[in-house]
């Protein structure tokens, strides 16, 4: 190869390199205040519609407005670094399990069917809603669009929350949510708190009912490894499922402990 060649190859194999360095005009980018909202979005939603996203998903993007209670909700992430002990008297493990055990009598036929399909005790499911919406009772009230997309836009973990949006963006598309949808902080939705994508992977009928909510669970669980049968305290088969459910240690160790009280163990 001659001296021209090699420096022509070599200044071609550098632009293509820096090339793969600059990100395209039009990729959103994301900040750490209201500030850039408006801009991403414009930036988000030109990517989104090059992905096929239809025309109801991009009104609704368009309709957010950055949520500002949920940045400090996200900023204050607590009680998951307590103490075991301390995390169930926060959380009010013995009023949960207390009432859960009421709950597994008066709905037994329901735990019935959904152990019957899924392979997964009324125990753990009980203690799951109980933590997440305290029996359904409290869902949140925030746009859960504009939750979501905020947390898209925020630098800290965008990766995770564009797929939750898109998600979310899919899930308002196809009419099973709509842009008025309320939910949690982080955008959660239904008596067991599911986040779009995952609603849309394991979701079964309507999570703002208790069945649609136990039943999408069940299935969630049983998808992440819930063998019938198998024990499901820390060391046991199906304890992953439930690491699976909420990556938070004392979160996981206390739905396990609650279930097994709750499913007559102490």
């Amino acid at each position: 190869m001659t001296k021209s060649k090699e420096l022509t190859t070599a200044i071609f194999l550098t632009l293509a390199m820096l090339a793969c360095l600059i990100p395209p005009a039009h990729a959103a980018q994301c900040g750490n205040g209201p500030g850039g909202f408006e801009t991403w979005k414009q930036q988000f939603a030109t990517e989104a519609r090059a992905k096929g996203v239809g025309a109801n998903g991009l009104s609704a993007l368009m309709a957010t407005t950055y949520a500002q209670a949920t940045i400090n909700a996200d900023r204050s992430l607590h009680s998951f670094k307590l103490s075991l002990d301390q995390f169930m008297v926060k959380r009010g493990s013995a009023a949960i399990v207390a009432r859960g055990r009421g709950m597994k009598q008066r709905n037994a036929a329901l735990f019935a069917s959904i152990e019957q399909r899924y392979g997964v005790p009324a125990g753990p499911l009980i203690a799951i809603w109980g933590m997440e919406s305290a029996f359904g009772s409290q869902r949140g009230n925030q746009n859960m669009l504009s939750s979501i997309a905020t947390l898209a836009y925020d630098c800290r973990r965008p990766e995770y929350f564009t797929d939750q949006l898109y998600a979310a963006l899919k899930l308002i598309d196809r009419g099973t949510l709509s842009a008025g949808q309320r939910g949690s902080m982080h955008g959660e939705i239904g008596q067991t708190q599911f986040l779009p994508k995952t609603m849309l992977e394991y979701g079964v009928g309507n999570l703002e009912s208790a069945s649609g909510a136990l039943n999408s669970t069940a299935n969630f669980l049983k998808a992440h490894g819930w063998k019938a049968g198998a024990g499901y305290q820390p060391g046991e088969q199906n304890f992953a499922a439930i690491e699976a459910w909420n990556a938070a240690q004392v979160y996981q160790k206390a739905i396990a402990l609650m279930g097994r009280q709750i499913d007559g163990g102490e």
